[in-house]
């Protein structure tokens, strides 16, 4: 087990401030990198090819505002999954367009979900559709009404 001081022992400090730039704009160059990083342009190609083949940085990315895409209700459902079928559910629920997270978890429920959707009918629609799924118990939702922080955390 990790200590918290051990949380990236392959990290120098020169990668965490690159991934630190990536993180406050993915659309950063190399070259603007390298310059708010005070190394070379080369550095931060061999330090980023390390990174991405290594899987600790899988990608970059954009960040979509999905009210202006259209998708008014984001809700969490928790399932209460039955007969040790937890991974074969969850990997038919993840498969839904609307879905953007599913997690294992502990407590009451055994998995939680988070999707987006643009209407109150196609959520209906979604619930109806894995409450019928064998193996699924039981579904406990609730709406997002608000999003107070939604980042990567920062090293």
């Amino acid at each position: 087990m990790r200590s918290k001081t051990d949380v990236h022992p392959q990290l120098d400090e020169l990668d965490r401030r690159i991934v630190r730039e990536l993180l406050a704009d993915a659309r950063l160059s190399y070259r603007q990198i390298a310059s708010r990083t005070n190394v070379s342009v080369a550095t931060i190609m061999h330090r980023m090819n390390r990174l991405l083949s290594s899987g600790l940085v899988k990608g970059t990315t954009c960040i979509l505002d999905y009210h202006l895409l259209g998708y008014e209700l984001e809700a969490m459902i928790q399932l209460r999954i039955s007969k040790g079928k937890l991974f074969e559910v969850e990997k038919k629920i993840a498969s839904h367009a609307n879905v953007y997270a599913v997690y294992d978890v502990t407590g009451d429920y055994d998995a939680i979900i988070f999707a987006r959707f643009s209407a109150r009918r196609q959520l209906d629609d979604f619930l109806k559709k894995i409450q019928t799924y064998d193996f699924v118990e039981r579904t406990h939702t609730s709406f997002i009404l608000n999003t107070i922080k939604e980042k990567q955390a920062l090293l």
